[in-house]
């Protein structure tokens, strides 16, 4: 493993059988053809298509909304070209540029971190909102906020620095969506209000355990919460049922087919 803690999707998932044995549900079958959840909104349906790892598609009433879009192109190609791109941050299972090439398209805007806006050629940036923890803005009709995203275990400070990274709040309407990105449990994210949906991060050693996961959601309450991104290193993989067993019952555990 090189300085940068995480690692191109491709040579993540490749990787991954090697890591234990963590069960795996029938929902996981689901994946391959991408089958989605569907929201009911006062403004109308959103749809959730889990891609892999941290990488979904949104359907939503004001557009389609990529996030962290890594992977084969060809991942892609069931679903209409992206209204908008949300990046959370550089590392390689959020952020490739040839994968983003591949599915940007003429109308596409975007929104990334500091990080990721300087590692965009030109034509990018140009097209590009910039967003650093703790700005707002708003792209295609829904109002964004960048949530800080970091490490607080002294021993995982080095994979995602304080002041980097962002999660991001995305309003439609009045139905809101936190997207983690990589972080522990900050208070940042316990102190967010009136979340209608979810996507928290769960692995080690780049993020936090089931546990911690479940405890943080448990605080700030979101109607429906999927865990995502729980495939790590060196036996550090999370069961998403065991968060599902741990987080407050009010929350409904919504189960994607990720890997």
């Amino acid at each position: 493993m090189t300085n940068d803690p995480e690692i191109g999707r491709r040579t993540f998932l490749a990787g991954a059988t090697a890591l234990g044995t963590v069960t795996f549900l029938p929902y996981a079958a689901r994946s391959a053809a991408h089958a989605a959840d569907v929201f009911t909104t006062p403004a109308g349906n959103i749809e959730v298509f889990p891609i892999g790892h941290a990488s979904f598609v949104m359907k939503t009433p004001k557009g389609v909304i990529y996030n962290d879009p890594v992977g084969d192109v060809a991942d892609y190609s069931e679903f209409p070209t992206p209204d908008l791109i949300v990046i959370t941050h550089e590392h390689g299972d959020h952020f490739n540029l040839d994968t983003l090439n591949g599915v940007v398209g003429d109308t596409t805007v975007l929104v990334a971190n500091p990080a990721v806006f300087e590692k965009l050629p030109a034509d990018l940036q140009a097209r590009t909102t910039k967003m650093a923890n703790g700005d707002t803005g708003e792209a295609i009709g829904v109002s964004i906020e960048a949530i800080p995203a970091y490490n607080i275990t002294d021993e995982r400070l080095k994979f995602h620095p304080q002041g980097r990274d962002n999660g991001y709040v995305l309003s439609l309407d009045d139905f809101r969506i936190y997207v983690s990105g990589d972080t522990e449990g900050v208070p940042e994210m316990r102190a967010l209000k009136n979340i209608d949906l979810a996507f928290v991060c769960m692995n080690l050693p780049f993020t936090m355990d089931a546990q911690a996961a479940a405890d943080a959601v448990s605080e700030f309450m979101p109607t429906y919460c999927y865990p995502y991104h729980f495939r790590g290193r060196d036996g550090g993989t999370q069961d998403p049922v065991v968060f599902e067993a741990a987080v407050n019952d009010a929350v409904k555990v919504k189960m994607g087919g990720w890997y």
